[in-house]
């Protein structure tokens, strides 16, 4: 039978008096709101009996007349909360939450005090508020520099928007607007319609298909069109995407069967072929965006696949991941595979984010045949995986530069991929001449190379320019830039600091300057 636990009581009056019939028992002794079982054998008999329950730790140090005296130097909350500092910030937060944040931070310094402690001083608590409040109750996420030359840095929000996208994503949540609404007709209309013939105008698909990732996307495909049934996929493209999460694991979840085929290096059409069978509910097909295999390999084209499953009625799903409209073999890189050429080979459905080589807001896009764009929208999990206003807006613009043919003007990632070194080199020549000389450090402008990353063209780099900064302790340095009021984020790389120009936008030089000087002096 479970013994009653009462509330936890302070055990230094107590314990002296304290007789048999009474159990003291460490707080570690208790699982799940119940004694362990050596106790409950112990007490199987018991209907109920005293008990207390103490902390080791705090029962051993407060068991002294000098630790009673430390506890009792922890400062009160009143005295905090007349301090000046405090008081400041009850007029622009609210006077709940700061009073709840303090008597956090005294319950705190009660819980670690040991005999060797200092007891920090009424000042000290309001600056430790007052920090808490700064880092914390702030606008978030902030802006960053990125100075890595990893063009799509998944940690750092991967594409930065054009002005025009991020113009229309503030215009449309600023007041009302027509999401849902035609206003010819005044009948309630479809978040999907307009996006959804960008898509076909750019692409030559029969119809689009917007969410809110590009993983959702994916697995919305897979439910709508597979559920309960088998979708064959390729051994070497049952991969990992990025963040622990993995297409089998994708495809469990989306109520649809793994069938691999083929090998780890080569797979053929007739290996699809072989598979096939009334259970086969897609074919689907993953471009390993984040790594490569050469030497000994084979896989099929997607023209082969989509003729295969047009035979047996079989949906051709292709998942291109990066989503890239330009061809990216015109800036020396390794061709990339494009949505509307996955169209154009025949398959049923294209997958691909917006936040990659699209240079867009995260989303998920998928374009293709009518009649199975139709049956997503009509999915359940259409509605949960909706993408919202100020994304649509955003990509609504981003698409209208492909059209009018601006978007390597227009969109940041695509200014940075064809960035010429010329121009590199005397950003960063006028870089270097601007940040004081000294002793202590040394600058140098240098060739290095840049990545496009965000899971996109793997082991592809670009020749770029940037600063090397040698200083004594190179990580401490780097810490201190990306900590400050306009944080700055370097790579560190043969014991020194690297700001690579072609992820820096040219707007930002000016102040990629006087963070580099402030750090450095200081």
């Amino acid at each position: 039978m479970p013994v009653p636990i009462p509330p936890v009581r302070p055990i230094l009056s107590i314990l002296p008096r304290l007789g048999k019939s009474h159990l003291v028992i460490l707080q570690e002794e208790i699982f799940e709101g119940q004694l362990k079982p050596r106790y409950r054998e112990k007490l199987k008999d018991q209907e109920s009996i005293p008990l207390t329950i103490y902390n080791r730790r705090l029962t051993d140090q407060t068991g002294s007349k000098k630790m009673r005296e430390k506890l009792r130097q922890i400062p009160s909350m009143s005295s905090v909360l007349s301090d000046t500092r405090i008081s400041e910030l009850m007029t622009g937060f609210s006077t709940e939450a700061v009073t709840a944040l303090i008597r956090q931070q005294l319950s705190q310094i009660r819980s670690t005090i040991d005999s060797k402690s200092e007891i920090p001083t009424v000042l000290e608590i309001s600056n430790q508020v007052s920090d808490h409040i700064e880092r914390n109750w702030s606008n978030w996420p902030r802006n960053v520099i990125n100075a890595t030359g990893v063009v799509i840095h998944t940690n750092l929000g991967r594409a930065p928007l054009s002005t025009e996208s991020m113009e229309a994503a503030i215009d449309s949540s600023k007041t009302y607007s027509d999401l849902e609404l035609e206003l010819d007709s005044g009948k309630r209309g479809s978040r999907q319609a307009r996006i959804s013939q960008l898509l076909s105008s750019l692409t030559g698909a029969e119809a689009g298909f917007v969410v809110n990732n590009n993983a959702a996307a994916l697995m919305l495909g897979l439910s709508a069109l597979a559920l309960g049934k088998e979708v064959i996929v390729s051994r070497s493209e049952a991969v990992e995407i990025g963040g622990g999460f993995r297409i089998p694991d994708i495809l469990k979840q989306s109520g649809v069967t793994l069938a691999e085929v083929g090998t780890t290096n080569r797979t053929y059409v007739r290996d699809y072929e072989s598979e096939l069978n009334e259970e086969t509910g897609a074919i689907l097909s993953i471009h390993a965006s984040n790594f490569k295999i050469i030497g000994f390999t084979a896989a099929p084209s997607i023209s082969d696949l989509s003729n295969l499953g047009a035979r047996g009625e079989i949906p051709v799903l292709h998942d291109v991941g990066s989503g890239s409209l330009l061809d990216t073999t015109k800036y020396g890189l390794a061709p990339e595979p494009r949505p509307q050429e996955s169209i154009a080979a025949g398959a049923d459905l294209c997958f691909f984010s917006g936040d990659k080589l699209l240079g867009g807001p995260q989303a998920g896009i998928v374009i293709g045949r009518k009649i199975y764009i139709e049956k997503l929208s009509n999915h359940p999990l259409a509605r949960a995986f909706r993408i919202d206003k100020m994304n649509l807006a955003a990509l609504t613009a981003t698409l209208i530069h492909y059209l009018k043919e601006e978007a390597q003007n227009k969109i940041p990632v695509w200014q940075m991929i064809s960035a010429g070194l010329d121009d590199l080199r005397k950003r960063a020549h006028n870089v270097s001449t601007k940040i004081p000389k000294s002793d202590l450090y040394s600058l140098e402008v240098i060739g290095t190379k840049s990545t496009i990353g965000g899971g996109s063209l793997p082991g592809e780099t670009m020749d770029s320019f940037g600063i090397q900064l040698k200083v004594n302790n190179p990580e401490q340095f780097a810490l201190k830039i990306r900590t400050g009021s306009s944080p700055i984020v370097p790579r560190i790389e043969d014991d020194t600091v690297i700001f690579d120009l072609r992820t820096v936008l040219q707007n930002d030089d000016e102040t990629l300057i006087a963070s580099i000087a402030h750090s450095l002096k200081n």
